[in-house]
């Protein structure tokens, strides 16, 4: 069966409920969403869990989502979340102000690398 978003994929770096779960929405409409964590895990894993091996909270808004670790603030980090960008139609945030930037994975850099890909914040 085909789905409304089949072949859209998703870069996925929200944190929490709100982006969570509007990346996992269009995870259930078949988008290919792919959650990328920093080296520690989202903070979602560690939050309102009895378990650390039982992480439901985080469990809950990731689902249906492919995962990839990288080192946001380690060069090669870096160049392989711009290499991911390069393959996706759309990146999602929702970080502070001025943390992308930080990181050096704002809107600026991800359009020199895919002038297609839609940036959602």
């Amino acid at each position: 069966m085909t789905t409304a978003l089949e072949g859209l994929r998703i870069l996925d770096m929200t944190q929490y409920e709100a982006g969570t779960s509007a990346t996992q929405m269009l995870a259930w409409l078949g988008a290919d969403v792919i959650k990328v964590e920093p080296p520690r895990g989202d903070a979602a894993r560690q939050s309102f869990v009895k378990d650390i091996e039982d992480p439901q909270y985080f469990m809950n808004y990731n689902a249906n989502k492919r995962s990839i670790v990288l080192d946001l603030k380690h060069p090669q980090g870096r160049e392989l979340m711009l290499r991911l960008a390069e393959q996706c139609d759309v990146f999602v945030e929702n970080y502070g102000p001025g943390i992308m930037e930080e990181l050096g994975i704002d809107y600026e850099e991800m359009r020199k690398r895919n002038p297609a890909i839609i940036y959602g914040r």
